[in-house]
Parts: C-alpha cells; structure tokens; sequence
C-alpha cells in the first residue's frame, strides 16, 4: 500500500465515505442527496472553533459553509469551493463497482467522482479541519479567515447551488480569493520540460436554438413546396463547414508555449487563421482546439410529425462555447457570417448565456499556488490554462473576486489522462495523487493565510 502523510491517509478516508455516500446528480431537482455528504463533512467538523451552515434551495440539496475565522479582520480571505455531487454512472461499463471506493493493491481508488472532484473536496475538508484543531489545541489563528464550500448541484451548472447562492445569498461566502476545480495535470515539453497546468478562467456558454421556417403541405404533392427539413439540412452543413474564430490570448499562448514547438509550428498554431486540425497536441487536440476558438457543437434537432405532412417549422440546438471578449453580438454575427443567404430563413433565439471569465496571475493567491507546486515538483513551470468546460469558479469572478482550478498529481499524470477520466467509466485516482493534492493546498493556505 502506498505510504501517505498523516493529511494524506485522513484525505483518503473521507474521500471513500464521499464516494460511497453516491450523491448522483441526474439532472433533476430531486437527484443529488447531497445532504448525505453535508452530514459526513458536518460531523468532521463537530466541536472545533468553526462556524457552519447549511444552505438548501431544494430538499435535500445541501450546501455546507465552514468558516474558520481569522486574527485579522483586514487580512485577505481565502475560500475553498468544493462539489460533492457526481454525474451517474452506468454499473454495466465499470469494472469496479462505482460507489465501493474500492483500493486495489497497486494503490488506486476507483470509483465515480474520484477525480471529478472528489478528492479535491475531501483535501479541502481536511486542510481546514487541520487548521482549525490546531486553533482548538491553543495555536494561533490563521490571519485571514478560511470559508471552505461543500456544494450542491454542480454537475447541472449550480442552479441549486453555488450559483444560487451567488444570486439569492451572496455574502454567505467569500469570494475574493477562491480555489476549486480542476488543475494539477503536467505538460511534456518535446524537449524534456514539465509544464504544470492551473486553471485560471473557463469558457462562457452562449446556447442558441435556429427556428427554420418552411411550406407546409400533403407529402403526396411536393412539387413547389421547400419542407423544413430540406432547409434545416442546409443550415446543418453551413455550420459543419464553417471556420469559426480563434483566439486565446495570453492563456493560449502560454498553453502552446508549454510544448516547445519548432519556432514555425510554434507560429502557425498561434496565427487567427491557423486551419489545422491540432494534431500536434497528441490527445489533447480536441482540449486544445475547444480553448483556442469559439466552439460550435450541433446537439438537437425537432422536425416534422405525420409522415405525410410537410412540416413548416423546425429547429436545431446549438451548445456554443465562448472565450473571454466573445459576447452575444458577436456569436450571432459568427453564425450569420456561417449561415449566408441560408441565413434568410433563420430565427436564432438565446437560450442559456453565461459570458467567459477568466482572472489575472499577478495575484498573491496564483504565486502562492505557484511557489506550492514548484516545492513539490523542482524545474516545472506553473502554465495558466483555460478550461473549456464549467465550474463554480464563473461565480466568484463575476462577484470581484479571483478564482483558480487547483490540483498536484505526479510527473506523469498528463494533462490529457487527467481529463480523459472526467465522467468516464472506471473513474480512479491514486492515492499518491491525493496525498500530493492534499499537502500542496495545505501549503497554499498557509502560505496565503499566514499560517504556520
């Protein structure tokens, strides 16, 4: 079994209780459970200097604020926002079974919602639990003050959870200086370097519905009519023939950067008219295509009824991807530019809009991550990334504060291993992988906190 520091052995222990406590988010208001991890964590916390509290939009919803206060009341917070929902996963594709948290005898733990982010959320409980005995046993306090969030809903974008609290009850949490989701992997240079990645920003959402109109009419007698569908499909190989603009800015460039490229690949992948299709990234070219350009992803389509009808209405979803300075003015005039003269017989409606955030790495919270990372693994650079998915940190940016995607794995947890296990089968972790995760933000909240 693999050797774990005393924070280590404590993470892994609560991370198998959250595994197991199987708080499956499906989408639907009355899945999560969450309550059962906000009583496990709730416990961890009995009897120590902290304030608690539970936050619950809908029955059993729960979200649990743990507030560890500080000395000095001008002293910059720090606030770790953990989820302890997962997404559902299917027993018949696992090989393990999904909510045992079983540990095989090389030292992995397998089970759903073990990277996404499980284990992460358990160090954060740990971290402040720490933190906190060491203040009931007569030490000193930490100057800022440590909120650490265990939230609800997060896999269906926090309707029910961070981002409900952001709008109903903001000044339940801190959101000045804030950690969460979803860092740590490495980036191999192809002349031996090692990149660390953390996540300073995310793409925005800007979904979109295309209505088609077309003549209705008997299907026996098409002659002279244009059914919905026929011009439904034309707006269909407009998209998936369309070029849509790239961009990235500092992020992209430094992600590109990460892999010592020749000075002419180097050059091509950061030109506005690069047309290539990413190859050079090995198995991160599709992470690296959806971060250096607005994304365009045909989802669903409705037309017709009876088979004998001409439908005369129809529409297509889009799930669009936005980068930072991408707004809806501009996502529009992209899908007209896309359209042409097909354009004529579409009605595009806003659906969910969420702009891109991302946050500066001048800050004392990304040197203290920075300086964490470089203890842990000597000669790596810490590289700022953008994540093309979502996460609560989109709340905090939007309320002033920064935010950053936070983890440490070995040298050989790549970038693209990491992500290839999000809501994949036989999801797993190693348990080195948590006792590096757990130690490193131990050291950033020191650091950060002035805690020693």
């Amino acid at each position: 079994m693999t050797d774990l520091s005393p924070l280590g052995a404590r993470t892994v222990e609560l991370l198998g209780e959250l595994v197991r406590n199987a708080c499956v988010n499906d989408l639907t208001p009355a899945s999560g459970h969450e309550h059962r991890s906000a009583d496990t964590l709730e416990a961890l916390f009995e009897g120590l200097p902290v304030r608690m509290r539970r936050i619950e939009p809908a029955p059993g919803r729960t979200t649990l604020v743990v507030a560890l206060d500080g000395s000095d009341p001008a002293a910059e917070p720090l606030t770790l926002i953990g989820h302890t929902d997962v997404v559902p996963a299917d027993d018949s594709q696992w090989a393990h079974e999904p909510f045992a948290a079983r540990i095989d005898s090389d030292g992995v733990m397998w089970g759903r919602g073990t990277v996404d982010m499980l284990h992460l959320t358990a160090a954060m409980a740990v971290v402040t639990q720490d933190l906190a005995r060491r203040v009931a046993e007569g030490g000193a306090r930490p100057a800022g003050t440590l909120t650490f969030v265990a939230a609800a809903d997060e896999e269906a974008r926090g309707g029910l959870g961070v981002p409900w609290i952001g709008e109903a009850e903001p000044q339940a949490i801190p959101w000045r200086n804030c950690i969460s989701e979803m860092g740590g992997g490495h980036i191999r240079g192809a002349r031996g370097s090692d990149s660390i990645a953390v996540v300073v920003g995310e793409k925005g959402a800007a979904q979109r519905r295309l209505h088609v109109d077309g003549d209705a009419g008997h299907g026996s007698v098409p002659l002279g009519r244009h059914s919905a569908v026929e011009v439904l499909a034309r707006v269909v190989q407009r998209l998936a023939c369309a070029r849509w603009p790239a961009g990235g800015g500092g992020e992209w460039e430094g992600f590109v950067s990460a892999f010592e490229f020749d000075p002419a690949t180097r050059a091509a992948l950061l030109a506005a008219d690069y047309d290539g299709d990413y190859h050079e990234f090995g198995d991160l070219a599709a992470y690296a295509h959806a971060i250096s350009r607005l994304t365009v992803a045909q989802t669903a389509v409705r037309a017709g009824g009876p088979i004998n009808v001409l439908p005369s209405s129809a529409h297509i979803d889009l799930d669009i991807r936005t980068l930072p300075g991408q707004d809806d003015d501009f996502v529009d005039a992209a899908l007209r530019r896309a359209l042409g003269e097909v354009g004529e017989h579409v009605r595009i409606e806003r659906l969910l809009v969420e702009g891109a955030t991302a946050s500066p790495t001048g800050t004392r919270l990304y040197r203290a991550i920075e300086r964490a990372l470089r203890a842990q693994h000597p000669g790596s650079r810490v590289v700022p990334v953008l994540f093309p998915g979502g996460s609560d940190l989109r709340v905090a940016r939007r309320l002033g504060g920064v935010g950053y995607g936070f983890g440490s794995f070995g040298r050989d947890v790549a970038l693209g291993d990491l992500y290839s296990r999000l809501h994949a089968h036989d999801e797993h972790i190693r348990l080195s992988d948590v006792d590096l995760t757990v130690r490193a933000l131990a050291a950033v909240a020191a650091d950060f906190l002035g805690a020693r």
